[in-house]
């Protein structure tokens, strides 16, 4: 049930207003029509039945929005878990259960339940979204509710979209803005980003390309201490000289210090009348240091200890391309993308040392010694996927209105992690080679390594697996105007998808001979076989959408509608190990999403009002559930572990009450409860529990006053968002369950500008507030994942 008290602030909020699609200040005091593609086709916001909202280019502007964290808290409703830059889970409406250790979750995780599309281009990846620098960004739109029909896989609880500005063919347009920022006890940011379009033959060739590069400064310490291996904490120690760890090399102030560089080029070619083609490349790199989480509780504000170098590179290129055209009275659209990503991350793991059963093994020669007990992670991870869609159209004018389409996806991760114990080298374990190879070999062809070369000294163990992902799909929606008022959408997609997991995860313990015996390593061509599963394992399905919207008047439309999402399934590399109690699944299915949802889109007062809305109610079964666990289950296992059940309301509001003054904003309150919690490997939340993620009410508030100061164009922002607690996880044992505190976050700015010229002052997290966006265990010690402290900028813009 609703908390009675929580929901009559939502109630008032909603009349008060709140964050919302776009800056409209106009002298005419109307709401500025932004056009969206969320039914693949173009339209106003305001006239289709679906649940969308967008922040459009002006509005990204005006809040300074730059980056994946900056989008996501200006978005009611919508959460992200995560440990820095590109290390994140989006998660909408509270559909969301628990973020694992980005080292083990691209290949052996779950798919999300949210999936990412940079235009038409889908991205989404577990555990690492892909972190795009919003720049020359024309909207980003957030689709709430399933979306599965016309978006596919990973659209379950709803898609987000990143839409660039295209070449415009009729005008010449450049664009710099350099900026310079301070944060309280941290380090400087600078940014410097440009844009130019190029219209190269006329109404014929257009160039656009716009460049960055972005330094954000740190502002978390890795404080000087030691790590000494606790026998109270894990009896691996009892008995045993234990050895301490120092961190005195990597003593570093405000280490956690990021930075994106990139370019984007597009060409748009006019065919003819009936024909255009679109051509696009971004390529970007994402560096980063140290950790985004912070340790308070053991440590101090602000502050880690960390044994082992901290450090991310994550570079991705994307070519898309486009063509569009007209065959008699249909429109034609072929569009395709590829993708090449590749994540290289180490990172500090000395934690596990508090819960390994054989850590003391890789430490220690259980005679009179034990070494350095400071542990790390090496790993790459490699992402391809290359997509293609061709869809039709009928004309918008018609009563009876058809889009249908084919879609076809091929995805390959190739993950491998390295686990170094430096204490190895001082034991004499030898250097391990993948399962199924060696020097030796006979037959090294049957070898699914990524890499079968000899891991370096000092590995204990280490993941070399492979991913892999194909779809074919076939989708339509179809429109009917019963009458003027009234029309009915009904929507399928048929899905099929083959799924491979292949290599092997070894170790160095009991090996011996140092080539190819490993007792605990899995080689999973050969599990898989033994076990009698399917490689590749394949689901299909068919979902579905039924929408029915009324339109009493130009100004007021609502809609009822019923729909489903799905994601891939995937194996279990643990699978078949267990206890007496569970037993681990070979394989997990896709979780099924039943969504019913009421809205309303309002245009009041002569277009200076919208006041929009939904209510819903959501049953979401055989929950995909991750868990890391490395006491029975070697490490990381799924389930399909859970049912819930979701009930919420959300709204926005943009009001223009005077020709000088924009309120916008919106609301939302999530009902959250776990309905069924079967026995399963998983230990999860009683039933009765909240989900994870998913703080039930959560606000954001923003006024933005223009007028004329010394003949120049000024204006003040102020706003403020608000998040109520909510838990860090489902998995009560052996990850904690941590209850995440509520916090209220302010931003301010003033600028002024003239035709060409602007500058802006501005100040985020004006209060200095630590907002706990995600508590997590995953290195096996609490960490709080918190936004940036007070920061203080300067941004300066030309436009020719």
């Amino acid at each position: 049930m609703f908390e009675k008290s929580k929901l009559h602030c939502a109630i008032l909020a909603t009349s008060a207003a709140v964050l919302g699609g776009q800056p409209a200040f106009a002298e005419s005091r109307q709401i500025e029509e932004v056009t969206v593609t969320a039914t693949k086709r173009a339209e106003s916001a305001q006239d289709i039945p679906v649940t969308v909202q967008a922040l459009g280019e002006e509005s990204l502007e005006n809040l300074n929005v730059s980056n994946f964290d900056d989008y996501i808290r200006f978005m009611p409703n919508v959460t992200a878990g995560g440990r820095g830059p590109g290390q994140s889970s989006i998660y909408i409406r509270g559909m969301a259960t628990e973020t694992i250790a980005t080292q083990l979750s691209q290949a052996n995780g779950t798919a999300p339940n949210v999936a990412l599309y940079l235009d038409e281009s889908p991205v989404s990846i577990g555990g690492r979204n892909l972190d795009v620098y919003v720049t020359d960004i024309e909207r980003v739109e957030v689709l709430k509710g399933p979306q599965g029909t016309l978006f596919g896989a990973s659209s379950q609880a709803g898609t987000v979209r990143l839409i660039t500005n295209k070449p415009q063919l009729d005008e010449f347009d450049l664009r710099l803005e350099a900026g310079l920022a301070t944060t309280k006890d941290g380090d400087l940011s600078d940014s410097l980003e440009a844009m130019i379009n190029l219209p190269l033959i006329e109404d014929k060739l257009a160039l656009r390309v716009a460049a960055y590069q972005s330094n954000e400064g740190g502002y978390i310490d890795n404080v000087a201490g030691t790590y000494t291996p606790d026998a109270a904490v894990n009896s691996a120690w009892e008995g045993l000289p234990v050895e301490s760890a120092s961190n005195e090399d990597l003593v570093e102030e405000d280490f956690n210090d990021s930075s994106y560089k990139g370019v984007r080029l597009g060409v748009n070619y006019v065919i003819n009348d009936d024909w255009s083609l679109l051509l696009q490349h971004t390529h970007q790199d994402l560096e980063a240091d140290g950790v985004f989480d912070h340790d308070p509780e053991e440590v101090g504000d602000l502050e880690v200890r960390r044994f082992f170098e901290d450090s991310l590179e994550d570079s991705f290129d994307l070519t898309s391309w486009t063509l569009e055209g007209r065959i008699a009275a249909l429109d034609i659209v072929y569009t395709g993308a590829y993708l090449d990503r590749e994540v290289e991350q180490s990172m500090d793991y000395t934690g596990y040392n508090d819960v390994g059963n054989y850590v003391a093994y890789y430490t220690c020669n259980y005679v009179d010694a034990c070494y350095d007990p400071a542990k790390g992670y090496v790993g790459t991870v490699e992402n391809t996927r290359t997509s293609h869609e061709l869809r039709l159209t009928t004309p918008q004018e018609y009563p009876l209105r058809l889009t249908v389409g084919a879609f076809y996806e091929d995805v390959e991760i190739l993950d491998r992690g390295n686990f170094v114990y430096s204490s190895m080298i001082d034991l004499g374990f030898p250097q391990n080679y993948p399962r199924g190879w060696s020097p030796d070999s006979t037959d090294p062809v049957q070898s699914t390594a990524i890499d079968s070369s000899a891991r370096p000294a000092g590995v204990a163990f280490f993941n070399d697996i492979t991913r892999q992902e194909e779809q074919l799909a076939f989708f339509g929606e179809l429109t009917y105007d019963i009458n003027d008022q009234l029309s009915a959408t009904v929507g399928l997609r048929h899905y099929d998808i083959d799924v491979k997991l292949l290599g092997s995860a070894n170790s160095s313990f009991g090996n011996a001979g140092g080539i190819d015996v490993d007792m605990y390593g899995d080689n999973l061509d050969s599990k898989w076989q033994e076990a009698g599963i399917d490689v590749p394992m394949n689901e299909s399905g068919v979902i579905s959408k039924f929408t029915l919207s009324y339109t009493p008047n130009d100004d007021v439309l609502l809609y009822a509608t019923y729909s489903e999402g799905f994601r891939p399934p995937a194996y279990n590399r643990g699978g078949g190990n267990g206890n007496e109690a569970t037993v681990v699944p070979y394989t997990i299915t896709t979780d099924t999403v039943d969504n019913y949802e009421a809205g309303w889109k309002t245009t009041l007062l002569d277009q200076s009002l919208q006041f929009n809305g939904s209510v819903y109610f959501v049953e979401w079964s055989d929950i995909q559930t991750a868990v890391f666990d490395p006491d029975v289950y070697f490490l990381f296992y799924l389930e399909n572990a859970l049912d819930a059940e979701i009930r919420g309301i959300e709204a926005d509001v943009t009001w223009l009450p005077t020709e000088n003054l924009q309120l916008i904003g919106a609301v939302s309150y999530n009902d959250t409860e776990i309905t069924s919690a079967p026995d399963s490997a998983v230990n999860v939340a009683p039933e009765g529990s909240e989900l994870a993620l998913s703080p039930p009410l959560q606000l954001n508030l923003r006024a933005r006053y223009e007028w004329e100061l010394l003949g120049l164009d000024a204006y003040w922002q102020t706003g403020i968002s608000y998040s109520d607690e909510a838990w860090s996880s489902i998995v009560i044992e052996p990850n904690d369950r941590y209850k995440q505190d509520a916090y209220t976050t302010v931003d301010a700015s003033f600028g002024l500008r003239e035709a060409h010229w602007g500058t802006e002052l501005y100040v985020e997290n004006l209060t200095d507030e630590r907002a706990e966006l995600f508590i997590n265990t995953l290195d096996n010690s609490k960490r709080i994942t918190t936004n940036r402290p007070r920061t203080l900028g300067v941004r300066v813009t030309y436009d020719f």
